[in-house]
């Protein structure tokens, strides 16, 4: 039987530090992954281009699977603490192969995205201390980013505590500063000071469907964008206190809180604005906040910047936690060579896998942002493939690995068997509109054609294919991992110990 050296190597000695970290620090962590700041700066233009005013009530219909998915991540966690999350319940639930796509498809996230938060930092960064010119240095900024990169790298490999505390600090600044420009935005509004073509709030613009059309779909697609991120505090369920409960309730709150977020900031952007200055500014992406900022709060702008910056660091430091998690997850199974699996003795934090997925991404930044900034943008929509298909997965575990338990109560049913269900059917129709959506080159931000279809499908096409053909590789030559079953869940483990609700 073949095996490659590296599974030949001891297994390491030492495991994550437990109990690193309480519920606060891990909810800080889901909320500062999803890059709030950043996420409503870059899809609010696009997201009221597709759906007007109704923009705030797409934020809110995205937010039902996403709380679906999150109660799936909830009882998974608490029958399997693995840091792994997704590629280890997918295991036991459906098998290794399922397992192995899932845990490849979040590790892999990480890679595409971690360069683009990194460099929306340094922009804005730049930006908001008054150094444009070095904002428009292409070599300044792309040098500035891979730093960044490695100092955030750093952080996380260094401790979880040490990265719970910055993230602390991340997450207060970001909702002080979105918090500072919501008020003064809405303030004009309804002072008629305002210098754009405000418009006052209305509780119809939450109808989701009062757009209609296709142009719902599109919405819906930037919406899962919005959320994504927030089962972080889930892959450090080995290093929080009450692993069993305390991460998954961490995810379900961290998108109740963001929905929150969201729908204040939401409504606040389009009454200010109005819909034909987003709509006509939602090529600039992200930068029609800044644009925003300097109309509503002159002199203050820079609170405004400030805030996608730390969004976007705060972000740079938690996309890599998931990633390297999984790749250590899948190490100790042997899914992975078994160097991925080295903790250190020192910080009791995986740094071999971590300072992988940071090389890796920096690679890939540098190489996709030398094609062309659009090509970045590309890459970016082609996560939305690879997070519709890992949560759908994840919904889809739930229910077969509880799936003897499940008429025990209409309690089970609901949350553990059908909402899982519903959210991981919501996100398959989502993923299969978006490989449509992609098929057109002229729905990428390049507009060029690779293959005969849009640059966003044949990247997140190449991602897939290039994780079977590893898969398919290390079945063949490490086949350890392979002969693994999907397992039985003990029912104690569905209700208790712990509290029964997130």
């Amino acid at each position: 039987m073949a095996n490659d050296s590296a599974d030949a190597d001891p297994p390491p000695a030492v495991g994550l530090k437990p109990d690193a970290i309480g519920f606060l620090d891990a909810l800080v962590i889901g909320l500062n992954a999803t890059s709030p700041a950043y996420s409503v700066a870059a899809a609010i233009g696009p997201l009221v281009a597709l759906v007007g005013i109704y923009a705030p009530g797409v934020m809110l219909a995205s937010f039902v699977p996403m709380l679906l998915i999150a109660s799936a991540f909830f009882y998974l966690n608490k029958v399997d603490q693995d840091c792994g999350t997704t590629f280890s319940w997918v295991t036991r639930a459906m098998g290794p192969w399922a397992g192995w796509l899932g845990g490849w498809a979040i590790a892999m996230t990480g890679v595409l995205v971690v360069g683009s938060l990194a460099d929306v930092a340094v922009t804005f960064g730049l930006l908001a201390f008054g150094l444009d010119g070095w904002a428009d240095d292409v070599v300044v900024r792309r040098l500035l980013t891979v730093l960044l990169i490695v100092v955030m790298t750093a952080v996380c490999v260094i401790g979880t505590e040490l990265s719970a505390e910055v993230q602390n600090v991340l997450i207060l600044a970001q909702v002080v500063c979105l918090l500072a420009f919501a008020v003064v935005a809405l303030y004009r509004v309804y002072a008629g000071t305002g210098t754009l073509d405000s418009l006052e709030p209305s509780v119809g613009w939450l109808n989701p469907f009062g757009a209609g059309g296709s142009s719902l779909t599109g919405a819906l697609l930037l919406g899962v964008f919005l959320y994504w991120g927030w089962e972080s505090a889930v892959n450090l369920t080995e290093e929080v206190e009450d692993s069993a409960t305390a991460p998954g309730r961490a995810a379900v709150w961290s998108t109740v809180i963001l929905l929150v977020t969201y729908v204040a900031v939401g409504f606040a952007v389009v009454a200010y604005a109005g819909t034909a200055y987003l709509a006509g500014n939602a090529a600039e992406e992200e930068f029609v906040f800044a644009l925003l900022a300097r109309e509503a709060m002159g002199g203050w702008h820079w609170v405004v910047l400030l805030a996608v910056s730390t969004s976007a660091l705060a972000s740079t430091q938690t996309t890599i936690i998931p990633a390297s998690r999984t790749a250590l997850s899948m190490a100790r199974r042997h899914a992975l060579p078994a160097r991925f699996a080295r903790i250190s003795p020192r910080f009791r934090t995986p740094d071999v896998s971590t300072w992988w997925v940071a090389a890796i991404a920096i690679a890939w930044y540098l190489v996709v942002s030398e094609i062309s900034s659009n090509a970045l943008f590309d890459s970016l929509t082609a996560l939305s493939l690879l997070i519709a298909f890992y949560y759908a997965l994840t919904g889809v575990a739930c229910a077969v690995y509880h799936r003897r338990h499940l008429t025990r109560s209409v309690h089970h049913f609901l949350l553990i068997g059908l909402g899982p269900l519903v959210g991981a059917g919501l996100l398959t129709w989502l993923l299969v509109e978006s490989v449509i959506d992609m098929s057109d080159p002229a729905n990428s931000y390049s507009g060029d054609s690779w293959l005969g279809l849009g640059p966003p499908l044949v990247i997140g096409l190449g991602i897939a294919l290039t994780g079977v053909v590893l898969m398919v590789v290390r079945r063949l030559t490490a086949p350890a991992f392979w002969s693994e079953r999907p397992g039985v869940v003990d029912p104690a483990l569905v209700d208790g110990p712990g509290p029964e609700e997130p």
